[in-house]
């Protein structure tokens, strides 16, 4: 660690966990297998000799494995990682008392092994060729993570938005291993509205010519159409309050209209500033891959066994569910939804709305309640 001023400079350090090398490929929902298999994930804290002491923290759609703090090359003025309000010494998620381990998902472009890694049957990146996956593949990948630094119980998994799900299906697919569980600002499955947004994001990268049938890694890449992509999404995590209040009708030109197509509002060129931003760090093939994993999601089919709530009953696990009130992606009323489904499996659950306009990107604004609202879950735990 290191002061600059009075801000406190935690280092981390991004490190790479490989399994699946063949005969051992991980094998996928889609029976498809996948490997070798590499995960991009840091740590924050530190494993307690009973190794009971750790809490997973899973990212959202275009999140990444830095959670919080700094790498030791950043300058002093970069950025921490994405929820360093909420993780570090004496926060929410106390580094004093857990080992926190963040990972970049499976399917990513940010360390870990997605479309864009090498295919080493073709030495040349997979492209469409690499096999799709889902939330559960995600779970799972993860889990060869936490086996392989020797945690034997999470304390709790914690995420927003699709790391929400990824949170509920660890629940499920390793329940005696969770001891409590805090799902924010998700759903239990996306409604027609969720799949049309990234549908028309998917349509988006597709049609730009640059795309190519995902083969684009040696050339022009689809910039355009993952710019647009951006925007649509951008649109769903904000609400109408959050909009209003930062752009209004407000023109970038205070005098007159345009009269063209370059952008009057300012809403228009904050949507233009965002899309070019994702451009330059996020790769067009893992959108299409993470939101079809989400779009899949569903812990409500009751066809599908290993994914039935159901399969929490007799469980020991304690659940905070948190949803936002101007969230129009993932409505409290889904969260309510989800609230209903445990309580019916007789699960100790404790629900919160927090009062907020800025839509579904609350949880990921520092915000004193969400801090004090997990902080005190996480130590009323029995024994923490």
């Amino acid at each position: 660690m290191k002061k600059n001023g009075d801000t406190l400079k935690v280092h981390v350090t991004k490190e790479y966990f490989s399994y699946g090398a063949a005969p051992n490929e991980q094998r996928l929902e889609s029976r498809l297998k996948l490997g070798p298999v590499t995960v991009a994930y840091e740590t924050l804290g530190a494993l307690n000799s009973n190794r009971d002491n750790a809490i997973l923290i899973c990212h959202a759609l275009t999140g990444d494995s830095h959670v919080a703090g700094n790498y030791p090359e950043d300058s002093l003025e970069a950025p921490p990682g994405w929820w360093d309000f909420m993780v570090g010494s004496g926060k929410g998620i106390d580094t004093d008392r857990y080992f926190v381990i963040c990972c970049n998902i499976l399917g990513s472009c940010m360390g870990s092994t997605g479309p864009a890694s090498i295919n080493p049957a073709t030495n040349k990146p997979y492209g469409l060729d690499f096999p799709m996956v889902t939330i559960g593949d995600m779970v799972n990948s993860q889990k060869q993570l936490l086996d392989y630094l020797g945690v034997r119980k999470l304390h709790s998994v914690v995420g927003g938005s699709v790391g929400g799900m990824q949170v509920l299906e660890w629940c499920v697919r390793f329940p005696s291993m969770v001891r409590s569980a805090i799902p924010i600002a998700t759903t239990m499955r996306h409604s027609a509205l969720a799949i049309a947004f990234n549908e028309v994001a998917r349509q988006a990268i597709m049609a730009d010519p640059n795309w190519n049938k995902g083969a684009y890694y040696d050339g022009s890449k689809p910039d355009t159409g993952l710019a647009v992509a951006r925007m649509i999404g951008h649109v769903t995590y904000l609400s109408d309050e959050a909009m209003r209040r930062k752009f209004g009708r407000n023109l970038q030109n205070k005098n007159d209209f345009s009269f063209n197509f370059t952008g009057d509002f300012q809403v228009e060129s904050y949507l233009h500033h965002q899309g070019s931003k994702f451009v330059k760090r996020f790769d067009a093939n893992s959108v299409l891959y993470i939101t079809k994993a989400a779009d899949y999601f569903d812990l409500t089919d009751k066809k599908i066994t290993e994914k039935s709530l159901h399969g929490l009953s007799g469980t020991n696990s304690k659940f905070l569910v948190i949803s936002y009130s101007s969230d129009w992606l993932y409505p409290t009323y889904q969260a309510k939804e989800l609230v209903q489904a445990l309580k019916r499996t007789s699960q100790d659950v404790s629900f919160c709305e927090i009062e907020a306009d800025c839509g579904h990107d609350a949880f990921l604004i520092q915000d004193k309640r969400l801090s004090a609202l997990i902080g005190g879950f996480l130590h009323g735990l029995t024994g923490s």
